[in-house]
């Protein structure tokens, strides 16, 4: 069973179903005002690995995503843009589905939206005014109060004196999103103002749309219900997003609302913050642009560990497309080996609980706290241990098995080497030889091995898990 650091609690929990039948969880989706970078990548691709180690480790799933298509700047945009809010946000929208089917995630069970769920977001802002945890104001916006709410900062482990909640009972934040170092009281439903244009909807306050923090309660309320299994986002939304949501939904619904909370950290692009302004905000199309596969990306973003900041260059990159084919080279060997059998899909190999033999080390990583990097190198260790060459077929097939159950955990898509240049094999067999000099620090001989290549017309460039060879 997997056993993830819940951010409430501050330790290791096991991520179990409370009815013992589904994991019933949540994730905050993108708002489709523009392409996803790959720092929203980074958090939609680790919790599609954790979703596939859930299901793979046995447990049937229900996962709900958001998408948020009304919020500040989806309307700014869609005006700017001169187009209607739903043209604009369909438009992103499938974007953000093309670049997921490319980046290999597995599509949620549902994908609700907030402009679809209006009615239920103004039924939960009137439960909270009925019960007086939330106020109209004078222009016919309504907010929640936070001083209604006596356990409000407990995920974010804010104390009383940050709260400064007498301070702040009279502050309110009006934008979507906000930065302050002391919480206030938020906006639920904001009043119709003039740059909203045609974006409004009858309420019992007057015409308006609803915040931002709101649409997710109302969704979760009505897909998951009261009290469900966990929540995941990325770490920026710890504060105040999630602190939000638990207030408002626990107070107008009761229940405990998530059990367990799984936050991933920042993605840094050459070891700095990651903007639009610094020229380094890539997405996954950039990328292609620069000739790197969405596969590659993948590896990448699914390879850091998720409670440490990834930073991400472009040499990543190369290393990533190195370490892709060194894995296809391994999996087409022991396939060979294996009798070349058809390769079973995700739903299968869930199904058939392979055992995992030199690969169980991978799997015991991954379901200790995702740790994703301990994993592959597992997977490199058991690659390098192997010989499939001195295996019966039935070893093979064991074994094989096992690497294809792992790949499928990441959501790995092997490169086809058939597609690719054809390596002579006494060619392969050099670089193997010097790839093996190199892992043991003989330099002299890796040096020497790297020139013969060279002579016969080939050059060899290293990554941290593995090599590509180019025809000169």
């Amino acid at each position: 069973m997997l056993n993830l650091y819940d951010t409430q609690s501050g330790g290791l929990k096991p991520v179990q179903a409370v009815d013992g039948k589904t994991l019933r969880f949540y994730c905050c989706g993108p708002t489709v005002y523009g392409p996803a970078h790959i720092g929203n990548f980074r958090t939609f691709v680790l919790q599609d690995v954790f979703r596939r180690v859930v299901e793979l480790g046995g447990q049937n799933t229900k996962h709900v995503r958001n998408l948020t298509d009304v919020d500040d700047k989806t309307i700014r945009d869609s005006q700017k843009a001169g187009m209607t809010l739903d043209a604009f946000t369909a438009g992103w929208t499938q974007k953000f589905h093309n670049d997921c089917t490319a980046l290999n995630c597995l599509p949620p069970h549902i994908e609700p939206s907030a402009v679809a769920h209006i009615p239920e977001q103004i039924a939960m802002v009137r439960a909270l005014v009925d019960k007086g945890h939330a106020y109209p104001s004078d222009d016919g916006s309504v907010y929640f109060r936070i001083a209604s709410y006596s356990d409000y900062g407990q995920l974010s482990h804010l104390d009383k004196r940050e709260l400064e909640i007498g301070k702040t009972a009279n502050e309110r934040a009006n934008a979507d999103e906000y930065e302050k170092d002391a919480a206030a009281d938020f906006v639920l439903w904001k009043a119709r103002r003039p740059e909203d244009g045609a974006n409004y909807w009858q309420s019992p306050w007057g015409e308006g749309r609803p915040g931002w923090h709101l649409e997710c309660s109302s969704m979760i309320h009505k897909y998951l219900g009261d009290t469900f299994d966990l929540h995941s986002g990325g770490v920026d939304l710890v504060f105040p997003h999630h602190e939000n949501e638990i207030a408002q939904s626990r107070c107008a619904c009761g229940g405990h609302f998530a059990r367990h909370w799984f936050h991933i950290t920042h993605l840094l692009v050459d070891g700095g913050k990651m903007s639009k302004s610094l020229g380094n905000m890539f997405t996954l199309e950039d990328l292609q642009n620069k000739g790197y596969t969405p596969a590659a990306l993948r590896y990448v973003l699914a390879g850091g560990y998720y409670r440490r900041p990834l930073n991400f260059t472009l040499n990543s990159m190369a290393d990533a497309t190195s370490a892709l084919e060194r894995l296809a080279r391994a999996e087409k060997t022991l396939a060979t080996a294996a009798g070349s059998p058809k390769a079973p899909s995700y739903r299968e190999l869930a199904k058939m609980q392979p055992a995992l033999g030199a690969f169980q080390a991978a799997w015991d990583s991954l379901n200790d706290d995702l740790n994703t990097p301990e994993a592959l190198g597992h997977v490199f260790s058991a690659i390098k241990r192997l010989k499939p060459a001195e295996m019966d077929k039935d070893a093979a097939m064991q074994q094989w098995l096992a690497l294809r159950f792992i790949l499928e955990a990441f959501g790995i898509i092997l490169p086809d080497l058939d597609a690719q240049i054809e390596i002579p094999d006494d060619i392969h067999a050099l670089a193997e030889r010097r790839w093996q000099a190199r892992q043991n620090k003989d330099w002299a001989a890796s040096d020497t091995l790297r020139d013969e290549l060279a002579a016969l017309g080939w050059t060899v460039k290293d990554g941290k898990d593995g090599y590509q060879l180019t025809k000169n």
